[in-house]
This record gives C-alpha cells, sequence and structure tokens, in this order.
C-alpha cells in the first residue's frame, strides 16, 4: 500500500514563517496613517499614496519574482526580496518629505513580492502532492492572516514607548531575520507533465494571454486587492474617527481597548483571525467543489457585508461583526485563485501565471489605498471610495462564473 506523502513538509513551515513575518509588517502601514501625518502636517493623501505605491510595485514585482524563483531558484528570490523589504523599511525610516516616502514604497513593494505569495506559493505548491496542494495552498495563505492577527496590535503597542522611525527599524531587523531559515527550505523536486515540460514559458504566457478564463481570472481578482488593501490602510483611521465611543464599562473596555483607534488596531487583528478559519475552510472546500463557484461566492459575501456596513451607523458592536465576517472571506480568495491557475495552467510557471494575475490584484490594491486617501481629502469621509469597493466586489462575484476550469488543453465535455 502507498504511504501518502506528509501535509507538513519543511517547505511549507519555513514558507509560512516567511509569509507571516512580511504581512506582519505589511498590515501594520495603516497604524502609521495618523502619527506620520501629524508630525509632518502631511494630507492623508500624502502617506495612502505611499501605501499606493507600495502596492502598485508589489504586482510589478510579482511575476519578476516569480520569474526569478522558476530560473535561478526559490530562495534566492526569497533572499532578494527580503534585502529589498529591509532597505526600503530603513530608507523609509530616514524619509521626511512625502516624496521620498513614495520612493522608498517601490523597495518595499518589491519585498513584499519577494517574500510573498507569488513566490512562497508557487514553491509551496511544487513541493506539495496534489492531494495536498489546495490545503497546502491554504495553510501558507492563512499564515499571511495569523501575520496580519499580530501585525497591527504589535506595531500598536510598539508605538507606545518608541518612534514610528523606531519601529520601522525593528522590522527591517525581523524581515532580515527569516533569512537564516532558509536552509530547511530543500524542496523535493515534483514531476512536471510531459505537456509541462515541451512548453516553454513563452508558449504558456501565449496561451495564458489567449485563454478568456485566464483574462477574467485576472480581471476579477482586481476587487480582491482593492477591498484588502482599502480596509488595511484606511480601516484604522476610519473606526478612529468615525466610530461611535467605547462603553467605559463594557467588555471592550474591561479588555483593555479603551479608544477608538485601539479598536480600529484591533479590527485588522481580528480580520485576520476570522480569515485563518476562513482561508483553510476555503482549501478544504477547493478539493471538493468547482473554484470558480467557491470564488464568486466569496466575492458576493464580500459585497453585501461591505454595503451593510456603510449603510448602518459605526458602533464598536458593528466594527467588530464586520471585522469578523469580512475576515473569513479575506484572503480566502488566494488559495482558490492560484490553485485555479494551477489546475488550468500546471505547476510549471506557476509562479510566473499566478504573479500576473496579481499585479491585476495590486493594481486594485493602489486604487483602493489611493482614493481612500484622495477621496478623504476632497470629502471629509471615505463613503464613495468605500462604495466603489461595493461596486467591483459585485463585478468579480459575476465574472468568475463564465470561467472554463479545465486543464488548458482538455477538450470540452460532449
Amino acid at each position: 500500500m502507498q504511504k501518502s506523502a506528509p501535509l507538513f513538509t519543511p517547505v511549507l513551515i519555513v514558507g509560512c514563517v516567511v509569509i507571516l513575518t512580511g504581512f506582519a509588517i505589511r498590515a501594520s502601514f495603516g497604524v502609521f496613517q495618523i502619527p506620520i501625518a501629524e508630525e509632518f502636517g502631511w494630507l492623508r493623501a500624502d502617506f495612502s499614496l505611499a501605501i499606493a505605491i507600495q502596492n502598485l510595485f508589489w504586482g510589478i514585482g510579482q511575476p519578476i519574482f516569480g520569474a526569478i524563483a522558476e530560473k535561478i531558484g526559490d530562495r534566492k528570490a526569497i533572499i532578494m526580496g527580503a534585502i529589498a523589504y529591509a532597505a526600503g523599511l530603513l530608507l523609509s525610516a530616514g524619509a521626511t518629505t512625502p516624496l521620498a516616502h513614495q520612493m522608498y514604497e517601490v523597495l518595499v513593494g518589491f519585498g513584499i513580492a519577494g517574500t510573498g505569495f507569488g513566490v512562497i506559493l508557487a514553491v509551496v505548491g511544487r513541493a506539495s502532492s496534489p492531494e495536498n496542494r489546495s490545503m497546502s495552498l491554504a495553510i501558507a495563505t492563512a499564515a499571511g492572516s495569523a501575520g496580519q492577527v499580530i501585525g497591527a496590535p504589535l506595531a500598536e503597542y510598539l508605538l507606545g514607548f518608541m518612534t514610528w522611525q523606531s519601529v520601522f527599524i525593528t522590522f527591517a531587523a525581523a524581515i532580515l531575520a527569516v533569512l537564516l531559515l532558509l536552509p530547511f527550505m530543500r524542496s523535493p523536486a515534483r514531476p512536471a507533465t510531459k505537456a509541462e515540460l515541451e512548453e516553454t514559458m513563452g508558449q504558456i504566457l501565449m496561451k495564458a494571454a489567449k485563454d478568456p478564463s485566464y483574462a477574467m481570472i485576472f480581471l476579477g481578482f482586481f476587487s480582491c486587492g482593492y477591498q484588502l488593501a482599502f480596509v488595511t490602510a484606511h480601516f484604522p483611521a476610519f473606526v478612529t474617527e468615525m466610530c461611535g465611543p467605547i462603553d467605559s464599562a463594557g467588555f471592550l473596555a474591561g479588555a483593555g481597548i479603551t479608544s477608538t483607534s485601539a479598536l480600529g488596531a484591533v479590527a485588522i487583528s481580528l480580520i485576520g483571525l476570522a480569515n485563518i478559519a476562513g482561508t483553510l475552510t476555503a482549501g478544504w472546500l477547493g478539493n471538493r467543489f468547482p473554484k470558480k463557484y467557491l470564488l464568486s461566492g466569496i466575492y458576493a459575501g464580500r459585497t453585501i457585508v461591505a454595503a451593510w456596513f456603510i449603510l448602518i451607523p459605526m458602533t464598536p458592536v458593528t466594527v467588530i461583526v464586520f471585522s469578523l465576517v469580512m475576515g473569513s472571506l479575506w484572503l480566502a480568495t488566494v488559495p482558490l485563485t492560484s490553485g485555479l491557475v494551477a489546475h488550468i495552467y500546471g505547476i510549471r510557471y506557476m509562479g510566473t501565471l499566478y504573479g500576473i494575475v496579481f499585479f491585476s490584484h495590486q493594481l486594485g490594491s493602489f486604487m483602493g489605498v489611493w482614493l481612500g486617501g484622495k477621496f478623504y481629502d476632497l470629502y471629509g469621509s471615505y463613503t464613495a471610495v468605500w462604495w466603489v469597493g461595493v461596486g467591483v466586489g459585485a463585478f468579480s462575484a459575476l465574472i468568475h462564473l463564465p470561467i472554463r476550469e479545465r486543464p488548458h488543453g482538455t477538450p470540452a465535455a460532449a
């Protein structure tokens, strides 16, 4: 009897640590919105543009680092990413003008690309057995959520006794420290199919470019980036300014959450916490049901909960409910989208193909973060940009439905 392949491998464990650390840092940037703007007297749009540029170059760097990983090795790509990440954080710590801060976020964006989903999910996918792949991708994605759980509260805690510049330097040291684990990230080679071995990267990219299903996956991922990046960057400030008061005798105050500022940071953590369960559930379901229908359902759910949240008065209770529900749908799209790409186009060039799709995600991220700051400065609120997010979410729910979910080259069923 053939022994089943293990789910937890050194590649998966180290990949989880890298993603957790990188995402803890990335998820904390919204906490710095108000401290940095107040120190320098910047408009909200100035720091928002810096985070937007970070997200855009994360997207630009994703297919680049995916191709680097496939050509010269996964670990080398991760090393390059971690160095860029640390350099961007260190330079940002010394930035005193909006332009300087925005330019240094280019390096941070490339750093996230080299240590994030595109590279890590590709190596995890290649190292996993077919029966474990969907769940392995979900576990690695959930590690990003775990990073989100600790990132924003950790930044809020550190800001209590050190400057934001010192926090950036601390985070730079943390992302470099994960490189000590890379020697353990040795993956057994998974054989590609005969068809994959016969195709060059250029050939598979041309086939994907001509495939309407690939275009629909690309377009559908835009709203995921828009919603996630807007909430990550602006939700702490949104809650700080708009939420009703916290009851001094209530549960939140008893738990040490006595200000709307603290609630905003905790909300990001709750989203990440709920998403661990949501992402693992999505990975489990992805092995059993068509991924396109699961993705459509997730985007529909996000659309409904976002519309509900903006239509009712914001209170500490609604913030918590929104965070938990949205969190359960948060990164659940990632293992399903990356798994869909691997299912249709194979695993050999998964990093590059998923990286291109992820660029759409980051275009959405750029728009969500930048428009959040721009509309806030124009109208004094986040309402308009929130409704844009509701609209693009509904679009994604619909555009996933016509995708042909079968390996490319496979004839349609009669």
